[in-house]
């Protein structure tokens, strides 16, 4: 359990990355931000997961989401972030690697909560149970409603249902959905997402 000072200090550190996403994210990521941290807070208290890292990573996991292309660009090279070939072609996915590096500058975030906020998107073979809890809390957070798309809308219902039970299975669930959803668009598939999806089947 946590003494006095140091829920103190996390519950200071939540409202200062707060206050700063609510100035640097839209309406809508700022309350999908959030339906995050409150859905990451519920499974770690389901599978036994410091709950407080849990929030804090939760609310800071977008926090790279909304900057340009360019401002990705320019950000990964400024600060050495290692990128891949898939990632240079898809830029967007290059916010989950900046959002860690912004929290572990800007907040002191570990390497547990900075790699579950780089996994986040495309997964990882080598997740924490943090990591597989913000990856699922991303997908099934309150926000997710899926009102115009009723495959969507069950397929979120069922992965919601499936994270109270098993995390794996939530993940390969979700997992197996996002990837039909960017073979049917004919994007590229990261790697990471076929890795995971591989040592979870196994």
């Amino acid at each position: 359990m946590m003494n006095e000072k140091t829920e103190q200090n996390t519950e200071n550190l939540i409202n200062k990355i707060n206050e700063d996403i609510k100035k640097e994210l839209s309406e809508k990521r700022y309350n999908h931000s959030v339906g995050v941290m409150k859905k990451a807070e519920e499974l770690a208290l389901i599978y036994g997961l410091d709950v407080n890292k849990a929030k804090l990573v939760g609310l800071a996991h977008d926090i790279g989401k909304e900057l340009t292309r360019e401002e990705k660009l320019n950000y990964v090279e400024k600060n050495n972030i290692e990128i891949d070939e898939i990632e240079k072609i898809n830029v967007g996915l290059l916010h989950a690697k900046i959002g860690a590096d912004i929290c572990k500058k800007r907040y002191g975030f570990d390497e547990e909560m900075q790699d579950a906020i780089k996994y986040h998107t495309t997964g990882n073979e080598n997740m924490s149970l943090l990591a597989k809890i913000i990856f699922v809390a991303d997908k099934i957070e309150e926000n997710r409603k899926y009102e115009k798309n009723e495959s969507k809308k069950q397929a979120v219902e069922e992965a919601r249902k499936l994270a109270k039970e098993d995390l794996d299975k939530a993940m390969l669930y979700l997992i197996d959905e996002s990837l039909i959803y960017t073979i049917q668009k004919k994007e590229l598939i990261h790697a990471d997402s076929i890795a995971v999806r591989n040592k979870l089947i196994k």
